[in-house]
């Protein structure tokens, strides 16, 4: 039998498949794991569409970097919004943040070469290095998931081609403050490396805190990639775009990839993106405004299980991470027996780095407020039984 490539069988199994398999042999469970939002695009993208049938030359091949009309809101958006000055710098239209960072990857790095990741990292991120014949390099985050600076630094060598931020943080939902965010943005620069910012949850925030975007430090326009998604706050999980803020000099280089992989992203997509972007934050609002009364009662829930479970604070995403300590088992173990004894599921730790307790992540953005809160209600009784 001809096997497949080497670097392949070092990749991990998506682990949505696996718990989706599982939830699909247990008929009722309550699913707290695919991070995706439960409300729709927002209605005004019709129109966008129907301007899409309307133009011939839209079943034709785009251009790579993404249509015209998109790219220049998304500027607009990018500049008011994130306060990124987009002076040597261009924006690029990607079908989704995932291909986006794995495009970058292949356009940043060669086989060997080093990334940084902050343990629990995204596991796609993961994949993506591995799959990009690099080398992920996980660092520690501190006891309240928030970057540890002197472990970055310490793990930089002259292989490392970038260090990857996620803020708001998936796994965890914790939202690393500007201070930090600057000081990684500065120690890339003088190492001569990527600061990559994934910004996919921007606008899922709780208790005041504020997001920062690091393609607005001054002076960060050749070391610094910001990517964002349209998938959560506008509810376009399937339609499959994204886009990028990237340094001048790499936009040869990523062209090639995305010619070469996509040669575009969906057209039909990129016209109902431009319907969502000017919809605006506006639209997203009241929807956030049910998920943080969500949020906050989760939290409040988990909190009261007291040692038999201890709950990462946050302030973003739509995610809790915890570790259940008492359990007798890693969280794969325990993310199986809650769907088979209790009907809930969750994403276990493993997925995101964490190998060495048992730990999941549970996410409240994919359900209406009452199913959410149902399920998180069987996931505390699972947990007071299980402990």
């Amino acid at each position: 039998m001809i096997s497949s490539s080497r670097r392949m069988a070092f990749v991990q199994q998506p682990i949505i498949p696996v718990i989706g398999d599982l939830i699909l042999a247990n008929s009722g469970t309550i699913s707290l794991g695919q991070g995706i939002v439960h409300y729709p695009p927002p209605g005004g993208i019709e129109g966008h569409i129907r301007t899409f049938w309307d133009d011939p030359s839209a079943h034709h091949y785009g251009p790579v970097e993404g249509l015209a009309p998109l790219r220049s809101a998304l500027a607009e958006k990018l500049t008011r919004e994130n306060q990124i000055s987009l002076e040597g710098r261009e924006v690029v239209v990607t079908a989704g943040s995932n291909m986006g960072f794995l495009n970058l990857l292949l356009a940043i790095t060669d086989p060997g070469d080093e990334v940084i990741l902050p343990k629990p990292f995204y596991f796609n991120q993961e994949m993506a290095v591995r799959i990009a014949d690099c080398i992920p390099v996980t660092v520690p985050t501190d006891s309240q998931g928030h970057l540890e600076i002197d472990a970055i630094e310490a793990a930089m060598s002259k292989k490392t081609r970038a260090v990857v931020t996620v803020s708001p943080n998936n796994p965890t939902g914790v939202v690393y403050p500007e201070t930090a965010l600057r000081t990684v943005n500065s120690l890339c620069r003088e190492h001569r490396i990527y600061h990559i910012s994934d910004e996919a949850y921007e606008y899922f925030l709780y208790d005041g805190v504020e997001h920062f975007s690091p393609g607005a430090i001054e002076g960060g326009e050749s070391h610094t990639i910001c990517l964002y998604s349209l998938s959560k706050a506008y509810g376009f999980a399937s339609w499959r775009i994204g886009y990028a803020v990237i340094p001048e000099e790499l936009f040869g280089a990523l062209r090639k990839v995305q010619d070469t992989n996509v040669i575009c992203a969906t057209a039909i997509s990129q016209y109902a993106a431009l319907g969502a972007i000017k919809a605006g934050v506006d639209y997203c609002r009241p929807y956030l405004a049910d998920m943080a009364i969500v949020r906050r009662q989760g939290v409040d829930a988990l909190n009261m299980l007291g040692d038999k479970a201890s709950l990462l604070p946050n302030s973003g995403a739509f995610y809790l991470f915890v570790e259940v300590p008492a359990f007798d088992g890693d969280g794969l173990d325990l993310a199986r027996v809650l769907i088979e004894r209790f009907g809930v599921a969750v994403i276990p730790g493993s997925a995101f780095g964490v190998t060495d307790r048992c730990a999941f992540r549970a996410s409240f953005g994919a359900l209406q407020s009452d199913s959410a809160l149902a399920g998180l209600d069987r996931l505390v009784t699972g947990l007071k039984t299980l402990t």
